[in-house]
């Protein structure tokens, strides 16, 4: 029964990600997005919203179409374009629903048919997805940031030379790394396509939220309205961001003790729970006694409450350090 349930789970999950994973790596098939490709240079997935995820998909339309008129699409479409994810929303709910279909049946077999460790397996599996695409973006966007500085520099010298704004960024997409290359390329195609410049750096805000981006914006469309030496501010705000970045990383080292602390003391327990449940079942059963399978264990009042109790305890410690690590520059 186990084997069975733990196959079909698998299924299911190669069954849902295959699927996303050829509909991402799937061309674009319509005239639309054919005829956007010969302006911009086969790279119109990247310039329009709409049209970046128009392609083969396992999700039938008329879905995509209701779940993307719900509230909490707005919210998810926003985080994958942070993380850089070519996929729907109706595609990231279907990888939720495997998520937690695989979390909940394996934490079934691991912990002997247990329905409370399936219930919690599911509500892990629920939330490792966004985990993942939080994470993703928070990576992308600390990279953006400690690029932002170099890329500055490389903008005023182009617009010292005689560069437009938009010749300058053309350069930037050009001579940076990702993920700078990739967002700038996407505004310089914007614009190509008929976007406002004021409208492509908000677009490339949103991607990015960033304090320090969100200077060079302003700065940019201000110089568009009422004139100025666009090169002298960038270089300016150059420098700011090269001294907040510096001074974030010495922060970052003196707070390395405490951070990591933080993450061993909290790990500490759940790891070495897991240890003795492997080592020595026995032992740790005695937390779980129980008649029957499908029952709530009779020992809810001592071993659940104590694991409930221990639980809040390591998570409202791990926050305080987490706080207390956190210095806002």
């Amino acid at each position: 029964m186990q084997g069975v349930i733990i196959a079909l789970a698998g299924l299911a999950l190669l069954l849902i990600l295959g699927g996303v994973v050829v509909s991402v790596r799937a061309g674009p098939g319509t005239q639309v997005e054919q005829r956007l490709s010969r302006y911009s240079g086969g790279q119109s997935q990247a310039v329009v919203e709409e049209r970046r995820l128009e392609r083969t998909s396992v999700i039938p339309d008329s879905l995509e179409r209701a779940v993307s008129q719900q509230d909490f699409a707005s919210g998810m479409k926003s985080k994958l374009r942070q993380a850089d994810l070519k996929l729907k929303v109706s595609e990231y709910m279907l990888v939720h629903v495997a998520s937690v279909l695989v979390f909940g049946a394996v934490s079934w077999v691991l912990f002997n048919q247990s329905v409370i460790f399936a219930l919690v397996g599911a509500l892990a599996g629920f939330f490792a997805p966004r985990f993942y695409v939080g994470q993703r973006a928070h990576k992308r966007r600390r990279n953006f940031e400690n690029q932002l500085g170099d890329t500055l520099n490389l903008w005023v010298n182009a617009l010292r030379s005689g560069y437009s704004v938009l010749q300058s960024m053309e350069t930037i997409a050009a001579e940076t790394p990702e993920p700078i290359s990739t967002e700038f390329e996407r505004v310089v195609q914007e614009v190509r396509l008929g976007l406002t410049m004021e409208q492509s750096l908000t677009n490339l805000l949103d991607r990015i939220p960033s304090d320090d981006l969100d200077l060079v914006v302003t700065a940019v469309n201000i110089q568009r309205e009422v004139g100025g030496n666009l090169a002298e501010v960038l270089a300016i705000i150059s420098h700011t961001i090269r001294e907040r970045i510096r001074i974030k990383g010495e922060i970052r080292v003196m707070t390395a003790q405490a951070t990591i602390s933080g993450y061993i003391i909290s790990g500490l327990p759940i790891a070495l729970t897991l240890f003795l449940r492997a080592s020595s079942p026995d032992y740790i059963n005695e937390l779980f006694v129980k008649e029957h399978p499908w029952l709530v264990p009779e020992a809810v009042p001592c071993g659940w409450l104590v694991m409930g109790i221990g639980l809040m305890l390591i998570f409202s410690g791990f926050m305080v350090m987490r706080k207390i690590a956190d210095i806002d520059v």
